[in-house]
C-alpha cells in the first residue's frame, strides 16, 4: 500500500505512523530541509490556490541535524506559509 503523506486529525496521524513505522530504517546523516521544504512546497501551493489548508509536519528523529543552515533557511521561509513544524527527538542524540 502507498503511503498517503496528507492525513485528518490525531487518528490520521496514527494511522499513518503505524503503517510506516515497520518501512523505516533510522540512520544517518539527518537532513531535515528536504522534507521541510517540500511540505512548504505543499503549503504555498495551497496558498497561492486560495484553499483553507493547513500543513503540519511531524519529524520523529533519533540523531542531531546535519544540515542546520540549509534547515533553519527553509525554516524561515516556511513561516509565512500556513504550516507549523514539530520536531520530536528520540534516543540519546
Amino acid at each position: 500500500a502507498a503511503f498517503l503523506p496528507c492525513v485528518a486529525g490525531i487518528q490520521g496521524i496514527v494511522d499513518a505512523y503505524c503503517q510506516i513505522l515497520p518501512q523505516i530504517r533510522l540512520h544517518g546523516p539527518t537532513n531535515f530541509s528536504p522534507i521541510t521544504n517540500h511540505v512548504a512546497r505543499f503549503a504555498a501551493r495551497s496558498l497561492q490556490q486560495g484553499t483553507s489548508a493547513y500543513f503540519i509536519l511531524l519529524i520523529i528523529t533519533d540523531g542531531e541535524i546535519t544540515d542546520v543552515d540549509q534547515t533553519r533557511q527553509v525554516i524561515v521561509n516556511a513561516s509565512k506559509l500556513p504550516t507549523s513544524i514539530i520536531t520530536v527527538g528520540v534516543g540519546e542524540a
